[in-house]
């Protein structure tokens, strides 16, 4: 339908998906939702040749595009030229990837990180943790740190505290937690935040990300004045011997609405087929 109303009458030959799952043979099959996106099968169905990179590898190739108009810092220090730039964000799920190289000809390492298992630093998370392990088994850190992800810690602060509460998905917690309307929401959404930055301090460390950690997805720039004012940016620099080393390290929200198409454009203009990514496969 859409090819018919906005693509006519010129010609597609080639096209370039962003989607959120692990790509494997040029195939998707989404965490997230029961869609199965493939490459052989939509160039069978519309004639025109396809491929696939993971929804973060996009963003991740967007970051020496973006401009501090498409940007709110968070703490840190300035980025160090030419080091990694590492982006994740809460969304549907949890995408993960790092930028090797700085620039717009380097090397994206695209990753399924936000199913490594989510870690607790204080006995309430640890609370939060256990109560998600009897839901799910492994907790990974999507389980926390997403849309769902702040269903799920609404729900389990209330039965740990007995509270009889209506259900709430998290559009509705977080307005009624920017609001006040409701203090379990706004625990909620605090919780969110230190979990968010106990993370992407992880990331950061995880990839040595000197050339800055950058936050996207749909969710952060909603809540944008909320994270400033929460414990994201002290969770974010709390690893021990190593907090001189992330409280360097400069964290942004991505504002720009359409990160991912700014990096399938740079893709496309640099000879996507050129261009090296690593892809780990997800858990």
């Amino acid at each position: 339908m859409f090819i018919k109303e906005h693509c006519r009458p010129n010609q597609i030959h080639r096209t370039l998906l962003a989607v959120a799952g692990p790509v494997k043979d040029e195939r998707v099959v989404l965490t997230n939702s029961t869609w199965v996106v493939d490459a052989g099968e939509l160039q069978t169905a519309f004639g025109f040749q396809v491929r696939i990179v993971n929804d973060f590898e996009a963003v991740a190739f967007s970051l020496p595009s973006l401009t501090s108009n498409d940007l709110t810092a968070i703490g840190g220090g300035r980025p160090e030229a030419g080091a990694p730039m590492a982006a994740l964000g809460p969304g549907s799920g949890l995408g993960v990837a790092c930028l090797i190289g700085g620039s717009e000809k380097g090397v994206v390492i695209a990753s399924e990180g936000g199913h490594a298992t989510l870690a607790g630093t204080c006995e309430q998370e640890d609370r939060i943790v256990d109560h998600l392990r009897k839901r799910f088994g492994h907790v990974s850190a999507e389980r926390a740190i997403s849309g769902s992800g702040l269903e799920n810690i609404y729900q389990a602060i209330a039965a740990l505290e007995g509270l009889d509460v209506p259900p709430r998905n998290a559009t509705e917690i977080t307005r009624t937690a920017l609001s006040g309307e409701c203090q379990l929401a706004r625990r909620s959404l605090h919780t969110f935040c230190a979990f968010l930055g106990s993370f992407a301090g992880n990331v950061a460390l995880t990839f040595g990300a000197r050339g800055g950690l950058y936050i996207a997805g749909g969710i952060s720039p909603r809540i944008l004045d909320f994270i400033v004012q929460s414990e994201f940016r002290k969770r974010f620099e709390a690893k021990g011997r190593f907090r001189e080393y992330l409280a360097a390290i400069p964290s942004y929200v991505i504002t720009h609405p359409a990160t991912a198409l700014i990096g399938l454009k740079s893709l496309v203009e640099s000879g996507a087929s050129n261009r090296a990514t690593y892809s780990g496969n997800g858990l």
